[in-house]
C-alpha cells in the first residue's frame, strides 16, 4: 500500500507529465506554423515520451494499490515566439520538472517509501537526459541563429528523431 501523501504527490506528477505532453504538442504545432516541420516532429516525439512517463507513474501507483485521481490539465499557451524561444522555454520547463521530480524523490525518502524511491530514481536519471538533450538543441540554435541555412539544416536533423523503444 502507498501512503495518502505519496499517492497525492504521484497524482500531481502524473498531471504535470500530461501537461508537459500538451505543452510540447502546442509548441510543435507552433513550430509547424512557422514551417519548421523538423522541430515540430521533435516536439511531438517529446510529447509522446511525456505521455509514456505519465503512464509509467500510473502503472506504479496502481501496482501499489493507490487511487488514480486525474485532474484537469491546464491549457498551454498558443504563442511561443521563434524556434529559439520555443526551445529555451522547453529547457526552462524541463528544469522545472526536474525540481518537481527531485522534491518527489525527497518525499519518498521522508516517507521511507523505498519502492517509490527506486521507481523515482529512473525519473531523476531521465531528467538529466532530458535537460542535456534540450540544452544541446538550444546550444545549436544559438550557434546558428534563427536566420539562414543553419536553422534549416537543424530543422532537417530534428525530423530524424525517433521515439524511444
Amino acid at each position: 500500500m502507498i501512503s495518502p501523501t505519496m499517492q497525492n504527490a504521484l497524482n500531481t506528477q502524473i498531471n504535470l507529465e500530461q501537461y508537459s505532453a500538451q505543452l510540447y504538442l502546442a509548441m510543435g504545432a507552433h513550430c509547424e506554423t512557422l514551417s519548421f516541420k523538423g522541430f515540430a516532429h521533435w516536439l511531438r516525439v517529446q510529447a509522446g515520451e511525456e505521455t509514456a512517463h505519465a503512464v509509467k507513474l500510473i502503472d506504479f501507483l496502481l501496482d501499489r494499490k493507490g487511487k488514480l485521481e486525474l485532474k484537469p490539465i491546464a491549457a498551454p499557451p498558443q504563442e511561443f515566439g521563434g524556434v529559439i524561444q520555443v526551445f529555451e522555454q522547453t529547457l526552462a520547463h524541463e528544469m522545472g520538472i526536474t525540481q518537481k521530480i527531485n522534491a518527489l524523490f525527497d518525499l519518498s525518502r521522508t516517507e521511507k517509501d523505498y519502492a517509490s524511491e527506486i521507481t523515482l530514481q529512473w525519473y531523476v536519471s531521465e531528467q538529466v537526459e532530458e535537460e542535456s538533450n534540450v540544452g544541446q538543441v538550444v546550444d545549436h540554435l544559438h550557434a546558428v541563429g534563427d536566420q539562414g541555412g543553419g536553422i534549416w539544416y537543424l530543422d532537417s536533423r530534428m525530423a530524424k528523431r525517433m521515439a524511444k523503444a
